[in-house]
């Protein structure tokens, strides 16, 4: 990367005074706009407008937006802060809004409680909330398919395509099939089949996630493998944090859920290495996550502590 990208992305990111926390919710609101501008306007038939109601209700209006904030910041750190990078992140979240309401189905994980909402399927049916995440998984291409993403097509391709491997069988959905066939298995995950489940169910999202941002921002292939590393030790660091909040969070922090991976008989790192030997593991990927940052300077400050902020959220 260029000295003058190395300036700009230094001159993006330079400003955290008002700390990690507003910058992560000013990307959220941000992303929020953008998606309540994108997705469809509530109406329309009886079905229809059922259709419309819940694929804004399971979008819009909860989560922290972190795999919107790497798109952005990634491509802010490379000198790009133009709509592209919105748009990635308005994907990425629409995607990941899509994943999360088949999960909850009672033929995935059965939950009834997401972001201290009821799950789509409770609010209203499982029928609605199989649709709505199906049109949820087209939206979040058309949107990176649309020219207001990038004018060059074989970007938008590009996008598209690693979303696709990122989010399909080689990625977030075989993860999860490894999930559901480990539930009540006689032979209990070990360490390598836990990581690989994870880096497929989560990882692979959040990886992606970061990539969009530097694919929308021209970077060079060196770059983006420096910043899939970056991404892969985040993703492994959350996923453990989210499994400490199973065992140590409550209802009332998380909004979903908690001592579901005990009941199910999931094997998790938690299980594997102990309370603290997972805590220390979090850690050691956090900062992992930080050095593959270390060639972008001061530009990537945001980047590295939104590993430390994921390893000591609550919810």
């Amino acid at each position: 990367m260029g000295d003058t990208a190395r300036t700009g992305a230094a001159a993006a990111t330079a400003d955290t005074s008002a700390g990690f926390s507003d910058r992560l919710a000013d990307h959220a609101r941000a992303v929020e706009g953008v998606l309540d501008a994108l997705l469809p306007a509530e109406g329309g038939m009886a079905g229809e407008a059922g259709l419309r109601a819940a694929m804004r209700y399971a979008t819009l209006g909860g989560g922290k937006r972190l795999r919107a904030f790497l798109a952005i910041e990634t491509a802010a750190m490379l000198g790009h802060a133009g709509i592209g990078a919105l748009r990635c992140g308005a994907a990425v979240e629409a995607l990941h809004a899509y994943s999360l309401v088949h999960d909850d189905l009672p033929c995935m994980d059965d939950d009834d409680l997401r972001r201290g909402r009821p799950t789509v399927h409770r609010a209203w049916d499982e029928a609605t909330a199989v649709l709505a995440g199906d049109a949820l998984q087209t939206f979040a291409f058309e949107i990176l398919a649309d020219p207001e993403t990038h004018g060059d097509g074989a970007v938008r391709a590009r996008l598209c395509l690693r979303l696709a491997q990122a989010s399909g069988a080689a990625g977030m959905v075989g993860g999860q099939a490894i999930d559901l066939g480990a539930e009540g298995s006689d032979t209990p995950l070990d360490a390598a089949g836990v990581k690989r489940l994870q880096a497929l169910k989560t990882g692979a999202l959040i990886e992606v996630s970061a990539e969009l941002g530097a694919l929308v921002a021209g970077a060079p292939e060196a770059d983006i493998e420096r910043i899939r590393a970056y991404a892969a030790a985040l993703g492994e660091a959350f996923q453990i944090a989210d499994d400490l909040l199973d065992v140590t969070g409550s209802v009332e922090e998380t909004g979903k859920a908690v001592g579901k991976d005990a009941g199910a008989g999931k094997a998790t790192f938690v299980d594997i290495l102990g309370i603290e030997g997972a805590r220390g593991r979090a850690a050691a990927l956090a900062r992992e996550a930080a050095d593959h940052l270390a060639p972008f300077g001061g530009g990537a400050t945001a980047l590295a502590e939104a590993a430390n902020f994921v390893i000591a959220r609550r919810s």
